[in-house]
């Protein structure tokens, strides 16, 4: 009986299946390369949320909303990529707000709590020649301090004060120590919302009051040494070069504006030229090249060197001292640290024989300076620096970018595609930059493509050599030529300047844009820089929505600011300003906050308003209902009993003062002790709308601080 023979088990292994993705696994695997480039992007989202919410109970709420998110991710993960990268985004975002309360715990001082006149003893701690506007600022370390009586006054350990220059006297310097006098107050916040914060900045800086100190100051012991050596070279630099093109050329080679007059700089800033002026990639990358070829081509010159060394190594590490040296002279800002540090990484990939450009690079760069300084992310000039270097490696990346650029071998052809990609990257980098102009300083220029165009090249390959050789041969007494072509070159900058600002419609002034839209433009702009599939055009719809959201934002009609000294009123043809002789700070200020580029007008001209010595009176019709408005316009007292009357015949009353309980206008009283609550107001009358510069509940040390 035959038996049948059971089958031998196979010892073939079986073949592993690969799961199928999921859309959105399919999606993260194609940008699994680009995912890295979110780390600064979400450690920012956590740094900016520590700034935006009020007080520890929201950082809390939302750190502990971010750590559930990341721990659900990391239990549903499975292997996924989409659910990994969720986790550790929200750890970073959790990251991101304990790094940033951290940097502002460390940075507690005391903050000066009323205006005070202070008779002082102090060390000097940092001296600034601000030239242009003729007056010295100096960073003092107080020692001893009596108000005009007599009485120990207690200052704050690190103070900053401005004189006159005239009353500046002969061995001031670091470490001299001083006796002077001056008026001081607490670092002030924003004028209204929407305007520049320097409480917050100040807090950073380690500043705990501002004054101006007033003649005689008397030198109690000299500086230990001369002018530092960025001051030094700033004084020579426009020694020869005079008036606002030497103070272009000290910008260029130390970072020091104080020299550009305030006509000259409003139009660099119109003409969209003011990046030129800020020590940044431009000016890092053009130092770096330069010391680049002039040491290749001259160690070149010594063949048993140029046949036994690799020279390009030799010039990237020259190139990297210069790069060094250079950010440390210019006073170490947070653009010439950021573009050092991508000087650094480019270098090293250029030994390496890697590609040097890359976005990977821009995040790093991001990272580093996120970590070191997390409140660099809230200012414009973080913003627009990394914004700008975005834009550029993000359009050259494309490839369609690369295969346009290539070779060609026709060199007029190739000439006139490079031509077009600088006018391409120029259109991309104003597109990238309009955003942040818009919500920092509330103006969208037109040209600035145009003008950079000619502005960048002329700064890189003429002025900048121009200096540099000047520089080197003036110790020789061979500088002068240089001096004279390098002044000639950078008043050909400023010609250009002028020229491009006057042109009408170069600036758009726009009101204050609402930070949600602003949120959402950024968001828009890097998921469509970051990403490479074709889902990177989802980013256009939060982009575009945010961007018409800042531009069509409303004019408030009325601002008032925190002392309730100053009011600007919109008018028909711009603002009209309550105080006659308000200064030039506040009248750009209360300006652009109104969204208006045009010179403001006095209240008291306007034919609506009835103005006396101490008191104005105005109209306003809007929404089809007639607003009136009564303001104190000086510090004279006016008889309570005129005072009760007016209010209860007004909409809103205006004070610099505490106002009787008897005061009551038909909708808002703003006098000294409400505006001690809420800062500067901002108010829409159609609807009635109030905007605050102090939110109830906040707690960041700059505004709780006393």
């Amino acid at each position: 009986m035959a038996q049948s023979a059971a089958a031998a088990p196979s010892i073939k292994r079986p073949r592993r299946q690969m799961p199928r993705l999921g859309p959105l696994e399919q999606w993260a695997e194609a940008e699994r390369n680009q995912v890295a480039l979110w780390t600064p992007v979400m450690l920012g989202s956590g740094i900016a949320a520590w700034f935006m919410l009020p007080d520890p109970r929201a950082w809390g709420a939302v750190m502990l909303a971010a750590g559930a998110v990341g721990l659900a991710a990391a239990t549903l993960a499975d292997g996924g990529r989409v659910m990994r990268s969720i986790g550790v985004a929200a750890l970073l975002v959790v990251a991101g707000m304990l790094l940033a309360w951290a940097r502002a715990e460390s940075m507690r001082a005391r903050i000066l709590s009323r205006p005070v006149m202070a008779d002082m003893v102090a060390t000097v701690d940092a001296e600034e020649q601000l030239a242009a506007r003729q007056i010295v600022r100096l960073t003092l370390r107080p020692v001893v301090a009596r108000d005009g009586r007599g009485r120990s006054l207690s200052l704050p350990p690190r103070i900053r004060v401005s004189l006159a220059q005239e009353d500046a006297p002969a061995g001031l310097g670091r470490r001299a120590r001083i006796r002077l006098r001056a008026r001081m107050m607490p670092p002030a916040g924003p004028v209204a919302p929407g305007g520049y914060d320097f409480a917050r900045a100040a807090w950073f800086q380690g500043i705990g009051a501002t004054g101006r100190g007033f003649s005689p100051v008397q030198v109690l012991h000299p500086a230990d040494q001369g002018p530092g050596l960025r001051e030094s070279l700033s004084r020579r630099i426009m020694s020869h070069v005079p008036g606002s093109a030497g103070g272009i050329a000290a910008a260029l080679a130390t970072g020091d504006v104080g020299g550009i007059g305030q006509s000259d700089a409003e139009a660099m800033r119109r003409a969209g030229l003011a990046h030129l002026l800020s020590v940044s990639g431009l000016h890092i990358s053009a130092v770096v090249g330069i010391v680049m070829v002039l040491t290749i081509r001259l160690l070149a010159l010594w063949p048993w060197l140029a046949l036994r060394v690799r020279l390009p190594l030799l010039g990237a590490a020259t190139g990297a001292v210069a790069a060094i040296g250079y950010t440390w002279l210019t006073g170490a800002e947070v653009p010439t640290i950021r573009s050092c540090v991508a000087a650094m990484l480019v270098l090293t990939a250029l030994a390496m024989g890697r590609e040097a450009m890359t976005l990977r690079l821009v995040s790093a760069g991001a990272l580093i300076v996120l970590i070191l300084r997390p409140e660099a992310l809230m200012g414009a000039s973080f913003q627009l620096s990394f914004a700008a270097i975005t834009a550029i490696v993000a359009l050259h990346e494309h490839h369609a970018i690369r295969r346009w650029l290539g070779p060609h071998p026709d060199w007029r052809r190739a000439g006139l595609r490079q031509l077009a990609a600088l006018l391409l990257t120029g259109l991309v980098v104003e597109a990238a930059l309009m955003p942040i102009a818009v919500y920092h300083f509330h103006k969208a220029g037109l040209y600035g493509a145009l003008a950079n165009i000619l502005a960048i090249p002329w700064t890189t390959f003429v002025a900048m050599p121009l200096e540099m050789i000047a520089l080197l041969l003036d110790p020789l007494g061979l500088g002068e030529p240089f001096w004279w072509l390098l002044g000639h070159a950078l008043q050909l900058l400023l010609r250009l300047a002028h020229a491009v600002s006057a042109i009408p419609g170069s600036v758009i002034a726009l009101s204050v844009a609402p930070g949600w839209a602003f949120g959402l433009a950024v968001v828009g702009g890097l998921w469509i820089a970051l990403l490479r599939t074709r889902w990177r055009w989802l980013g256009i719809p939060p982009l575009a929505v945010g961007v018409l959201v800042m531009v069509a934002a409303p004019a408030p009609d009325l601002i008032v600011t925190g002392d309730g000294r100053h009011a600007a009123i919109a008018t028909g043809q711009g603002v009209a300003l309550l105080r006659d002789r308000a200064g030039d700070y506040m009248r750009t200020t209360l300006s652009e906050l109104s969204g208006a580029d045009a010179e403001p007008v006095a209240l008291a001209e306007q034919p609506a308003a009835h103005c006396g010595q101490d008191m104005c009176v105005t109209a306003l019709r809007r929404g089809g209902r007639r607003w009136r408005i009564a303001a104190t316009r000086s510090g004279y007292p006016v008889p309570w009993t005129d005072l009760i009357a007016l209010c209860r015949q007004v909409d809103i009353v205006i004070a610099d003062r505490r106002l009787p309980d008897a005061c009551q206008p038909h909708w808002l009283k703003l006098d000294s002790p409400a505006l001690r609550r809420t800062g500067g107001v901002s108010i829409r009358l159609d609807p009635p709308t109030v905007r605050t510069v102090r939110q109830p509940g906040d707690r960041h040390p700059w505004s709780s601080a006393s």
